[in-house]
């Protein structure tokens, strides 16, 4: 066994002779399951591999907001599809959607403050947060320059694909 055939999460799971026996499977399974990963996919030699998990998505409860002196705006639609742009224009917020499955952290480090807050004024490239994905940290930034008003994802806790993390009023 080389080490080119090792998975990249460091784990003793491998690939011999382009085969995975009954065992290793077993343990790849283990492994989306520990990571809380929906999708897995191994090619070597010709030999390949894709292991999907149907992992439900976190419930959303949208929470709607009064304007001073008008009607609530009608409630978001909770079966919109999770493959929704990243951001999109509705009730003039732009939506900062995560691009992978992961865990959403808002601030670089546990000791550091959050790189952003409900309130603050983001320019165009600016760091929002981070999604951890197979042990490698994603810088997510900013699309639009504008004001933070929302932040939807739980600090440390999983994310899916197309989850809503944020939703940013766009600077006039």
């Amino acid at each position: 066994m080389n080490d080119k055939n090792k998975l990249p999460a460091g784990d003793d799971v491998s690939v011999e002779g382009g085969k995975l026996d009954y065992e290793e499977i077993r343990k790849v399974i283990a492994l989306l399951e520990e990571k809380n990963l929906s999708a897995f996919e191994l090619e070597v030699e010709g030999f390949k591999i894709k292991i999907v998990r149907n992992v439900p998505a976190p419930a959303a409860v949208p929470v709607p907001v009064v304007p001073a002196g008008g009607a609530a705006p009608s409630p978001v639609d909770a079966a919109t599809p999770a493959q929704a742009p990243a951001t999109e224009a509705v009730e003039g917020l732009e939506f900062v959607a995560s691009p992978m499955v992961g865990t959403f952290y808002r601030a670089p480090d546990p000791t550091a403050p959050a790189f952003v807050d409900i309130g603050d004024t983001v320019k165009k490239g600016q760091t929002l947060c981070i999604v951890e994905a197979m042990k490698l940290m994603n810088e997510i930034e900013s699309e639009v320059e504008g004001t933070v008003v929302e932040v939807y994802a739980e600090n440390a806790k999983p994310v899916e694909f197309g989850q809503k993390l944020f939703g940013i009023k766009p600077a006039s």
